[in-house]
């Protein structure tokens, strides 16, 4: 019988394997934007946009550094659940960093320790930028509608970390998140949802925005005694591609903390079986994605 332990890892090596194409470029052509994602492991991205070097939630502990989420399924497994793909001298060698909010799997104390103090590094309100502040990082702005760093403009959005349930429930420990939405001249808009299900405040970011390229939280986090994810489930990415079919969507946050129950192989079956696979890409840890 196959655990679920070896299910993710092996869905893990054949998304490393053979499904981390170019997202848009045909194969064989070079990049049309010369942008790219690279995931790094659960919500820790690189994005490479306009000539800047964006590192985004990091989450750069060892292997079983620290417990599971108390009260979330899996619980008893231990975080993070899968090693780093990469060196930590090379994912942080970057112009600055953007943290959607301070849960410790988008910033732990591993990132606080590796990461120059004096990096630029983007929080999504005064509450998370007094906490950066007062780790010893000397260079914390806030995002914003209007916020950019380098020509890169850097509009904040928000999100929804849970149903009403979960808000109701444990809204203290959910707390406040944000997106971002990538924009520069001569660039594909790039919207970078967070840690949110389907909600309106997706809906209208991809309206207003109506961004060439989605980066979605897809794996289903749950918690014990509560129905649905407090980040987004197929569903949830079926109603984006709806909502927004011609924009091509990346998936993240998957297989590597506890509380996230779908895996990387469900999300294709389920594009597969929906009709959209042709829009959704699934990047193994490590692997790149040319927008």
């Amino acid at each position: 019988m196959i655990t679920r332990r070896q299910m993710l890892a092996l869905s893990s090596a054949a998304i490393a394997l053979g499904s981390a194409t170019p997202a848009i470029a045909q194969e064989g052509a070079p990049p049309t934007t010369g942008a790219t994602v690279t995931q790094i492991r659960n919500a820790t991205l690189r994005l490479d946009y306009a000539g800047v070097r964006f590192l985004i939630d990091p989450m750069l502990s060892d292997r079983h550094s620290w417990p599971g989420f108390e009260g979330s399924v899996n619980s008893e497994e231990r975080n993070p659940m899968v090693h780093l793909p990469l060196p930590i001298a090379d994912i942080i060698d970057v112009d600055a960093v953007i943290v959607t909010h301070l849960h410790p799997d988008h910033w732990d104390e591993a990132a606080q320790n590796a990461l120059p103090k004096t990096l630029p590094i983007f929080a999504q309100n005064e509450a998370d930028a007094a906490v950066m502040t007062g780790q010893g990082f000397t260079d914390v702005r806030l995002l914003s509608e209007n916020s950019a760093f380098n020509g890169v403009n850097l509009v904040k959005t928000a999100g929804r970390h849970g149903t009403d349930a979960h808000l109701q429930a444990i809204g203290d420990i959910l707390g406040d998140v944000c997106g971002v939405v990538f924009s520069a001249a001569g660039q594909k808009t790039v919207y970078l949802a967070g840690d949110t299900i389907w909600n309106d405040d997706v809906a209208s970011a991809l309206a207003t925005h109506r961004p060439e390229v989605a980066i979605l939280n897809t794996g289903y986090a749950m918690i014990e005694g509560l129905e649905g994810g407090i980040i987004m489930g197929t569903e949830d990415v079926l109603s984006a591609h709806n909502a927004a079919p011609e924009t091509l969507l990346i998936a993240t946050h998957m297989e590597a903390v506890n509380h996230c129950v779908l895996t990387r192989a469900e999300l294709r079956a389920f594009a597969e079986a929906n009709g959209f696979a042709e829009r959704i890409r699934t990047p193994g840890d490590g692997a790149q994605v040319h927008i």
